[in-house]
């Protein structure tokens, strides 16, 4: 009989991936279950629509994964196990009504020059942001990639100041709790520019006005700028299959396919997991979970905290996301044709319009005119479709999980069976006002509502693909509640990791990695 192992996970998205992966090379036994037939959760790669086209599920901008520690640690073995990127030098765009665009490219220069095509003002302003982000990065990001602990926090803190000063740290503090429209307005004049970048806050759930939120634009802005993008190559499943490979290449095993209906603990500690078939695992020194707060309380029973329970129960999501997969034919005839060689081109109009259809999707609403974040993969890697066709990745944002209602009023649906195609229609319209034309290049189609996104993985509750709202009373040291941040639960030996975990949502596998450096000390 195997001897047990010493980490059971529940769920191989990227983050138990990436803590069983650095768990292994540190010694350790782990086993993953995953329910569904594949792991990645949502990072993960198919042909949706027709064969030979090859669509990202869910996530497809690989840049925070790239730029990781995670990947900073393990990058030679994963290339090893098959890891591959696709990077391009224009990431991402925004075209507008007026028919006028804005992209942020991998060259300072012609952004700049752009930027000064809405206002000499807002130029100078980019151009000075450009020369200060190595300094101001490195500290946003020693802040973001921090261990939420009063040790970590207090050093940090320590060393914060040493470096900038009361003024630089206070004014650093104040950023952190901007929302994007205050920051935008304060830092630039044109309108099309704020939008530009106010985007990015979007597919979070950072509307304009939402405090906590003006990281995002400016982080997305100058790193795009900076580095460019990162996809994977042939789909980002190829992070997710490096990371699979790397584990059963160090003696780990993923059974996919494998419901976990309970966790077992005696006393306060937890000692393994119950299957739905009944099979009973024993983990030696830790259970792993990475599930949404709510599932955390149902395989538990009771976490043994009525704080803590009450948290997990009351835990709030963001508002959820359709996807559109498109099959092309050719890429669209954007209005303005340089648009072609962008990795995103956003359709986000004003942050006006941000801020009404949050309102909406929030209020239960679909959306009159939703986000719509096109993504232009065989752009920067043609391998995902066969010689001359494409891939469009579209996501529509925001989208409410349970449909009260239309903000439009034409659609009568609320249930997301008969209301999908109506609303992928009204999505696809705003396609074609900026693309006139994308219809007829459409070979074939594949939506993906809230409720396929959550049923897929439970994570995505109401499909809400960052696994719960980042919100500031949500994050930092209360994600997923506070005294919780660092995947510690009430019951002794079982841990909480994903995107639900500090430091939150995204392809960089943070909660993961900080979760496994505190389990194996290093």
């Amino acid at each position: 009989m195997d001897a047990e192992p010493d980490a059971i996970f529940i769920g191989a998205g990227h983050n138990s991936l990436a803590c069983a992966c650095h768990l292994a090379t540190r010694g350790w036994k782990v086993v993953i279950y995953e329910q569904n037939a594949e792991p990645g959760g949502a990072v993960k790669t198919g042909e949706y629509t027709l064969p030979g086209f090859r669509h990202d599920w869910a996530a497809m901008n690989l840049s925070l994964f790239a730029g990781s520690s995670f990947y900073s640690i393990h990058a030679e073995e994963l290339i090893q196990h098959g890891l591959g990127f696709a990077p391009t030098e224009s990431p991402f765009a925004s075209v507008f009504p007026d028919g006028r665009w804005l992209g942020v490219s991998n060259d300072a220069a012609l952004t700049t020059a752009r930027v000064r095509g809405f206002s000499v003002t807002d130029a100078e302003t980019w151009a000075e942001l450009t020369a200060d982000f190595p300094n101001r990065a490195k500290t946003i990001l020693n802040v973001l990639e921090a261990p939420m602990n009063l040790i970590a926090i207090t050093s940090l803190c320590w060393k914060t100041w040493r470096k900038v000063g009361t003024a630089g740290a206070l004014g650093l503090a104040q950023f952190l709790m901007m929302s994007p429209r205050a920051w935008l307005d304060k830092t630039f004049e044109s309108d099309h520019v704020k939008a530009t970048l106010a985007a990015w806050g979007m597919h979070l759930d950072f509307a304009p006005d939402i405090a906590g939120g003006a990281v995002f634009p400016y982080l997305e802005g100058m790193a795009g700028q900076a580095f460019g993008m990162m996809l994977g190559r042939g789909g980002a499943a190829t992070m997710t299959n490096a990371m699979v490979k790397m584990i059963e290449a160090r003696g780990g095993t993923i059974h996919c396919n494998a419901t976990v209906a309970e966790i077992e603990h005696v006393e306060g500690r937890a000692i393994g997991i119950t299957l739905a078939d009944g099979t009973v695992v024993r983990a030696s020194k830790a259970v792993i979970a990475n599930v949404a707060p709510s599932a955390l309380v149902r395989l538990t029973g009771d976490t043994g905290d009525k704080r803590h329970t009450q948290a997990m129960q009351k835990f709030q999501h963001a508002p959820g996301t359709m996807m559109i997969h498109l099959a092309m034919d050719a890429l669209p005839d954007w209005i303005a044709p340089e648009l072609k060689c962008f990795a995103y081109v956003h359709m986000a109009p004003s942050m006006d319009q941000m801020a009404r259809t949050y309102a909406q999707a929030k209020a239960g609403l679909l959306p009159d005119e939703p986000v719509i974040i096109c993504g232009q993969p065989t752009v920067v890697d043609p391998s995902r479709a066969p010689k001359g066709k494409h891939v469009l990745w579209l996501q529509v944002r925001m989208a409410p999980g349970q449909i009260k209602g239309d903000a439009k009023g034409e659609i009568i649906a609320t249930d997301w069976a008969e209301a999908s195609e109506p609303f992928a229609n009204r999505a696809l319209d705003i396609l074609e006002r900026y693309a006139p034309g994308t219809r007829a290049k459409i070979l074939g189609q594949h939506i993906v509502t809230p409720i396929m996104l959550e049923t897929d993985n439970p994570n995505l509750v109401g499909g809400d693909q960052v696994c719960g709202s980042h919100h500031l009373h949500q994050h930092f040291m209360n994600r997923p509640a506070h005294g919780y941040a660092d995947g510690t639960t009430p019951i002794k030996n079982l841990y909480h990791t994903g995107a639900a975990v500090w430091p939150g949502g995204g392809t960089g596998a943070g909660p993961g990695t900080l979760l496994a450096k505190k389990l194996a000390g290093n």
